[in-house]
């Protein structure tokens, strides 16, 4: 499925810039809809195992019935960036950033995309926090740029929340409408502000139930039950803490802290601590939850 670089596309073509948890995930989603996809990441070993994480994602969804079983698998192409992927005159109806959630990375890698790219071309930015009109200061033309938050894992979760900046042009909007729905993702389009919506609601919340644990109120399992039984969230709190990964929940509530003065954005000491001890979550396979192939366990 996986090719080096890409080949000049006689259709839509996707680029994915980082092939971390998000950018291999969003990669999964177009690719099980039939999308060719150019994925890039300068890290060269995350890039080598990225088509099979990939293409794991997308049997996994289709077994579950998350993506068309009767469709094609879109091609895969990967290099080190994007100039790279262009190389071989490669076009792209349209590049998401999925880099780590840090400011200065994202306005770097969106400021090299958009230098690149012909103009039209939409430049979308995948991010839990950070407001889209920040990011756009960095691009050649903030008209092409608009955000999306996808949520972990994109080919499970039908909805997806879209961010209009203030500069964001009606056409890139459109096309980005037009390319969810290709891709069978209901979009909810916000105007821009730190967090949004779902982040400015989820992310502190998140924050407060391990501070419930941190005070030894109640453990992770009881506190996951309570608001499941109770409230109604599916996964409860601190299972979606581990799914988001902790490390991107402290760099989304800096960001939330530093932009609106709230303090319940401050994280905690307890996901600081497990943050620094390399407890991350699913995917380092330790977080408030230990993951193996045999199950979960508190």
């Amino acid at each position: 499925m996986a090719a080096e670089n890409g080949t000049p596309a006689t259709g839509r073509r996707l680029a994915v810039l980082g092939a971390g948890v998000m950018g291999t995930g969003i990669a999964a989603l177009a690719i099980g809809h039939g999308m060719a996809v150019s994925l890039a990441d300068l890290d060269r070993r995350r890039l080598d195992e990225a088509p099979e994480r990939i293409d794991h994602q997308v049997r996994t969804a289709r077994l579950m019935g998350a993506l068309p079983g009767d469709t094609e698998p879109g091609d895969l192409a990967t290099g080190p960036s994007l100039a790279d992927l262009m190389a071989d005159g490669t076009r792209f109806t349209a590049v998401i950033e999925a880099v780590t959630e840090d400011p200065d990375t994202k306005a770097k890698v969106l400021a090299d995309a958009s230098a690149l790219l012909a103009p039209g071309t939409p430049v979308i930015s995948n991010t839990s926090a950070i407001p889209i009109d920040e990011l756009a200061r960095a691009t050649v033309r903030p008209v092409d740029l608009v955000g999306t938050h996808f949520m972990n894992p994109p080919c499970l979760i039908g909805t997806v929340e879209v961010i209009r900046g203030t500069h964001t042009g009606e056409a890139t909007l459109d096309a980005l409408r037009a390319l969810l729905a290709e891709l069978g993702r209901q979009s909810v389009v916000v105007d821009d502000a730190p967090g949004f919506v779902t982040s400015r609601i989820l992310h502190p919340m998140i924050n407060d139930a391990v501070r419930v644990v941190a005070a030894g109120t109640a453990s992770a399992e009881s506190v996951d039950r309570l608001m499941q039984g109770c409230l109604g969230h599916p996964t409860g709190p601190l299972r979606t803490a581990d799914l988001i990964g902790l490390d991107n929940l402290v760099d989304s509530l800096w960001v939330l802290h530093s932009r609106t003065g709230d303090e319940g954005c401050r994280p905690c000491d307890l996901l600081l601590e497990m943050v620094r001890a390399g407890r991350l979550g699913r995917k380092s396979g330790r977080g408030f939850y230990t993951y193996a192939y045999e199950g979960e366990k508190a």
